[in-house]
């Protein structure tokens, strides 16, 4: 009797302990579902980890999306300026405006400190560099730049008293000359070894010009035409020889697929008249289409 009350005891006890460890492996699997995190092996790891990641939209995709494209400028006449109105307004900003309309979205002109276009453009934090940019193998380096749409030259801004001995880089060779901080200007007055003096603008490189602080400057001839001489803020300015001669061009980001659509829209504007009508109205000379 003795040994039959022990055998059963001893079964009792067997389906007590498997039952409590079934439990526990339903509460370990329940537990697992519960906070989301379940067990993979090295080899579905390393499957995941290397699966390549799903391609970025392109630019001119995004851009149509988000429907605006975000234009970097500097405030500078007469290719981007503010009108009475506090409006932007010029030859690039009406060019944009023209170039938005085709893309079917809205231009949005973002004002950019010119020494940092690089940053602001490869950051996202604008679409394009759109500001009378003479196209150098810096540009070219940085950005895709697109295919040129002004003539542009590089021009020494003096005094009218002084414009025969300041008429070309020997003359200032003894002057201290004025130009925008990473300007084109900047780079041929350095390239012509003169004594330079860096400014954040150009038209802060024509007030130094204008208040003596600077004997002279180099500008664009496009703001030279635009700022100085008769009829102008600074009718006792004028230019008088050029340093280099340039085209002007659009920056956009490396690889950027807005590049090759704004191409074929400048062509377009070009055969139509409409970049023509509107160079004219800025007295500007257009580049020979591509």
């Amino acid at each position: 009797m003795k040994k039959l009350l022990a055998l059963l005891l001893a079964l009792t006890m067997a389906v007590t302990l498997f039952a409590a460890c079934g439990a526990e492996e339903v509460n370990d699997t329940d537990s697992a579902v519960e906070t989301g995190v379940t067990e993979t092996t090295p080899e579905e790891t390393q499957s995941t980890e290397s699966e390549p990641a799903e391609s970025a939209a392109s630019d001119l995709a995004k851009i149509r999306e988000k429907g605006t494209l975000v234009v970097g400028i500097t405030e500078y006449e007469p290719m981007n300026y503010l009108d009475e109105n506090d409006e932007w307004t010029g030859f690039d900003t009406e060019f944009a405006l023209l170039i938005g309309e085709k893309l079917g979205v809205k231009v949005e002109f973002k004002e950019i400190d010119w020494d940092n276009k690089w940053i602001e453009l490869n950051s996202g934090n604008i679409d394009c560099v759109w500001n009378g940019m003479t196209i150098t193998e810096e540009a070219k380096t940085n950005a895709l730049v697109s295919i040129p749409y002004v003539i542009n030259a590089q021009v020494i801004v003096t005094k009218a008293a002084n414009a025969e001995k300041y008429a070309d880089a020997a003359g200032l060779a003894d002057a201290v000359v004025a130009a925008e901080s990473g300007s084109a200007g900047m780079e041929a007055g350095v390239e012509a070894a003169l004594n330079m003096a860096e400014y954040p603008l150009q038209s802060d490189a024509v007030i130094a010009v204008e208040s003596g602080k600077a004997d002279a400057c180099i500008i664009d001839i496009t703001m030279a035409n635009a700022m100085t001489g008769e009829g102008t803020s600074y009718a006792d300015l004028t230019y008088t020889g050029s340093l280099t001669e340039e085209e002007y061009g659009i920056a956009f980001r490396k690889d950027s697929d807005l590049c090759a659509e704004v191409n074929s829209l400048i062509k377009a504007l070009m055969e139509e008249g409409t970049l023509g009508q509107l160079a004219e109205k800025y007295a500007l000379t257009l580049a020979a289409a591509e």
